[in-house]
């Protein structure tokens, strides 16, 4: 089963982003100096004890009136209820119980969903205790007081919150079928692609809010083969804030992604490379998902002999922090090479599951180091032992040197580039990993 999801809902001001960061802890950190990878601080890996999950924090806008708090409040718990397994009530102990809560409370028990009631800025627990007892008025359980910024109380509260998580949740699934989420913009014909590949209009697309709940599996078999297609195209929501519209999309999108093993990115042929498909496209990278970057409504192009060259340089530059990806052009409309994705995607798994002998990784290494000299400072120069890989989804390599510090991200990209020229690897990142270890044990 993939991840869990848990998502933070509250009042603006009641610390969401602070308990956010203390439980994301460095996570964030890993994507700030990738270009074009989404930093918005939307969501989270975290693990806690031998619990793995992704967190959401649903806030974000700040409201100008007690009407807009109480519709933003409205937004965000709709979104929660939608997207997570369990959700997070953020309340303060020192604005104390008011009425949007109130509201939102009802909504959040209505849901069904699992709720974990938390009082926040309890810095100090004999002082504000009587205040904590007050949010039992809420009725949806036993408020668990916690301080986000002295990160007091985080344990019990994450300890409620994991007794809610589905049972084998995080574990691998039995299930081998090949997992294909479908992501994009709205209304670049993800559905399309998905009803064309089905020959049946079982997506059903609408402008109604809230048509499509979760993100939809559809099973398709193609040459007494079967493969999974999550789908995120029911991503039709009212909402006149843009920026709250693209959230709820990228919420959806990191759940998705998740599941996947490999990731179909739609982008519209006639709209060209956008920055948020940047920001879609990294959530797959962060992942370590295969990737093929589907272009959309091809047909509806003036082509001449430069077209696909050009379009295919313009992608290379939004997304260069994926040159690994495959591209295809296509066409829901007319169905325009929309089979010959089956074949890509048995690649890019291919790719996603291949494992390299020890011993030719080093040769490549050894060569790769005759050919160009691995950099020094200070006079001391870095020198590189040994490379095995490690893992598989995506392929990841340990490489021991005798200092991490002299291992600039310029030379582990050569020899990312060295371990493609004899492997290929298309369509999928590779993760390397860096350890010390002394000379002495050369």
């Amino acid at each position: 089963m993939s991840k869990p999801v848990v998502a933070i809902v509250g009042r603006p001001n009641v610390g969401k982003s602070t308990l956010f960061n203390a439980l994301a802890g460095e996570m964030i950190s890993i994507v700030k100096d990738t270009p074009g990878v989404t930093r918005d601080r939307i969501y989270a890996d975290v693990t806690w004890l031998d619990k793995e999950f992704t967190m959401i924090d649903t806030g974000g806008i700040e409201p100008d009136s007690k009407d807009v708090i109480l519709s933003q409040m409205r937004e965000q718990a709709q979104i929660a209820i939608e997207t997570a397994d369990v959700i997070i009530f953020l309340t303060d102990v020192r604005q104390g119980l008011v009425d949007a809560d109130s509201k939102v409370a009802d909504m959040l028990r209505r849901s069904g969903k699992p709720v974990v009631l938390v009082v926040n800025k309890v810095d100090n627990f004999e002082k504000y205790m009587p205040d904590v007892y007050e949010f039992y008025n809420l009725g949806i359980g036993d408020p668990v007081p916690i301080s986000a910024s002295s990160r007091l109380g985080l344990g019990d509260m994450l300890e409620a919150v994991a007794e809610h998580f589905p049972e084998g949740a995080g574990e691998q699934e039995e299930d081998d079928r090949p997992r294909i989420a479908i992501v994009g913009k709205p209304n670049v014909g993800k559905s399309s692609i998905v009803n064309r590949l089905l020959g049946e209009n079982r997506v059903i697309v609408s402008d109604i809010a809230g048509t499509t709940r979760d993100a939809i599996d559809t099973a398709i078999v193609h040459n007494g083969k079967e493969y999974v297609f999550i789908d995120t195209a029911g991503l039709r929501r009212k909402s006149r804030i843009k920026e709250e519209l693209e959230r709820y999309s990228i919420i959806r999108t990191v759940t998705a992604v998740e599941r996947a093993d490999v990731v179909l990115m739609v982008i519209d042929a006639t709209e060209g490379v956008t920055e948020q498909d940047a920001k879609i496209a990294g959530i797959a990278h962060e992942r370590g998902k295969g990737v093929i970057i589907v272009v959309n409504k091809w047909d509806a192009i003036e082509k001449n002999d430069r077209t696909m060259r050009e379009y295919e340089s313009d992608i290379r530059n939004v997304l260069s922090y994926m040159p690994y990806a495959e591209i295809m052009y296509v066409s829901a409309l007319t169905g325009q090479r929309l089979a010959k994705l089956y074949d890509m995607i048995d690649m890019v798994i291919e790719n996603q599951t291949l494992r390299v002998a020890t011993g030719v990784l080093n040769e490549i290494m050894t060569e790769a180091v005759a050919l160009q000299q691995p950099p020094s400072d200070k006079g001391k120069r870095l020198k590189l032992y040994y490379i095995t890989q490690v893992a598989v989804k995506p392929p990841t390599f340990v490489i021991f040197v005798n200092d991490k510090e002299l291992m600039h991200f310029s030379y582990t990209r050569y020899l990312e580039n060295k371990i493609r020229e004899a492997f290929g690897f298309r369509g999928t990142s590779l993760k390397f990993f860096i350890r010390e270890r002394k000379d002495k044990d050369q």
